[in-house]
């Protein structure tokens, strides 16, 4: 019972988070929530500092499936949180000129068809392909052949059909999405203080952040400290030297260009990547314009190259200037450090290639909530916060590498370089298994699964060796009616359904906006 009383003893008060923008406001949302509901004699304070003079990156606005169930978890009603964002939605991402110039296909989210015999869909389409007579496996992806018809509907029903074997994330102005996460957030008594740090105070012994202080002589005091403030890592980096592992040899791209153009018809239900010849341009659909942005090496292109790049490749006439940015891949080497979380590009960044930004957002949060400390701050509990964390960074490190790697490109010599890159030894391991035997390996559940894998294996020009020996045990023929009729499914269903826009223009259409903010 003493036990029980010291522990009590030791409950944070008070969570102090240091920077707004998308990062800090999706943390406080889920934090305010969770808070919201404890009885109120051990309800913990949420105080989030905010500074006007420091802009927000605000490029990340393409997301994964896994937004709906963050936005789900919050109660959000889906309707409001589309029309107040400017939103669109996105069935995947398809890939122009990578792999070889000329080259497109498509990395669309959900399976190629229900597993057969305790094997996914696409390793039975892969024994079918080397025998002969098979149309290219994309056709056998709902959400595929959904964007490439610029169709959409939400997946309907729970019986396993054509009509629902498919999944969805959204486009949205990341600004907007961070002002409604504000206004939820301070309804749910989250408050939010103006100003720009200039001290931070430790305790001594154990170096533990106990308070910070504003320009205009506030003092903020907490028991926990979440550093939202993006590159800077005012905290993380600032004040604790967590140190950062650099991943620039793998993900040579040190730049973008970022601007806005005017939204073009039809309105697209996927984002677009297209590489060029030092890196990769982003072309994201919102209802209200179109965000795009020249991501890029600038020892192989010059900024102002890089700039005429992005200007002649917009399908709209551009809403301003390029915004410069300039980053570091990688990763901090602890985003838990003593009482202080890292959340957001202050704990790494890895490019936006395939829209992971906002998801290590959510499963920064989701961790620290599931791993919630006392003022103790156990390091265990932040052992294991980091290793996980570490874990997925990786694991999206490699996915991301693997678009550079598996290239035929020699064109430039950017591309040049990444096709003969050195690169980790588990993406050569994952590389290997499905070379020799369409196998994929999944390191981290939590990362991207094997349909996302073979999207890109595929589409990059990789193609198994050799397939699983029992795949053997079905019919041939069998197999091929089963594809056929699957694939007729899908024509069918996708036939049905209405144009993206059109969707959009009935049931979640936003009010027109001048300009993107």
């Amino acid at each position: 019972m003493e036990t029980h009383r010291t522990a009590e003893g030791q409950a944070i008060r008070r969570i102090v988070i240091v920077g707004g923008g998308t990062a800090g406001w999706m943390t406080a949302a889920p934090l305010g929530q969770l808070m919201g509901r404890v009885d109120h004699a051990a309800r913990c304070e949420i105080v989030l500092i905010e500074s006007p003079e420091i802009g927000t990156v605000g490029v990340g606005e393409a997301t994964l499936p896994t937004i709906r169930f963050y936005n789900r978890t919050l109660d959000l009603d889906n309707a409001e949180f589309i029309r107040k964002t400017q939103a669109s939605f996105k069935l995947g991402i398809e890939f122009k000129d990578w792999g070889h110039l000329g080259n497109r296909f498509f990395h669309g989210f959900g399976e190629f068809g229900p597993a057969i015999n305790n094997r996914s869909s696409v390793m039975h389409w892969l024994r079918l392909h080397a025998l002969g007579g098979m149309d290219s496996h994309e056709h056998w992806s709902t959400s595929t052949v959904m964007a490439m018809r610029n169709r959409f509907v939400p997946p309907d029903g729970e019986i396993a059909s054509a009509a629902n074997a498919y999944s969805y994330a959204f486009h949205f102005d990341a600004g907007l999405y961070a002002a409604f996460l504000r206004d939820y957030a301070m309804a749910r008594g989250v408050k939010r203080e103006e100003g720009t740090i200039v001290d931070v105070s430790l305790r001594p012994g154990d170096g533990f952040v106990t308070a910070v202080t504003l320009a205009d002589g506030r003092r903020i005091e907490g028991d926990l400290f979440i550093d939202c403030s993006g590159f800077r890592a005012l905290l993380i980096e600032g004040v604790c030297k967590a140190g950062y592992e650099d991943w620039t040899h793998w993900l040579p791209c040190d730049s973008a260009q970022a601007v806005p153009c005017d939204r073009v018809e039809p309105l697209t239900p996927y984002t677009t990547s297209t590489a060029h010849s030092a890196g990769w341009q982003w072309r994201i659909p919102l209802q209200h314009r179109t965000g795009n942005g020249h991501v890029y090496c600038s020892g192989y292109i010059s900024d102002d190259e890089a700039g005429r790049v992005l200007m002649s490749n917009l399908d709209g006439a551009a809403q301003g200037s390029p915004r410069q940015l300039r980053f570091k891949t990688g990763m901090r080497k602890k985003a838990w450090d003593r009482n202080v979380v890292a959340i957001g590009l202050a704990s790494g960044f890895l490019e936006p290639l395939e829209s992971t930004s906002i998801q290590l957002i959510m499963d920064g949060v989701g961790r620290l909530i599931e791993l919630f400390p006392d003022k103790r701050c156990d390091r265990h509990l932040a052992d294991e916060y980091n290793r996980r964390m570490a874990k997925q960074y990786e694991s999206i490190r490699d996915f991301i590498v693997l678009h550079y790697k598996l290239t035929a490109r020699d064109d430039s010599e950017f591309w040049r370089y990444c096709a003969g890159m050195s690169i980790p030894d588990t993406l050569n391991h994952q590389i290997e298994l499905f070379r020799r035997s369409g196998r994929v390996a999944i390191l981290d559940p939590d990362s991207f699964a094997e349909p996302s894998w073979v999207s890109l294996f595929l589409g990059l020009g990789l193609w198994p060796q050799r397939s699983d020996p029992l795949l053997g045990q079905i019919d041939e023929q069998a197999l091929r009616t089963h594809f056929q009729r699957l694939r007729a499914a899908i024509s069918q269903t996708v036939d049905g359904m209405p144009d993206h826009g059109a969707f959009i223009a009935r049931h979640v259409r936003a009010e027109p906006m001048e300009m993107a903010k």
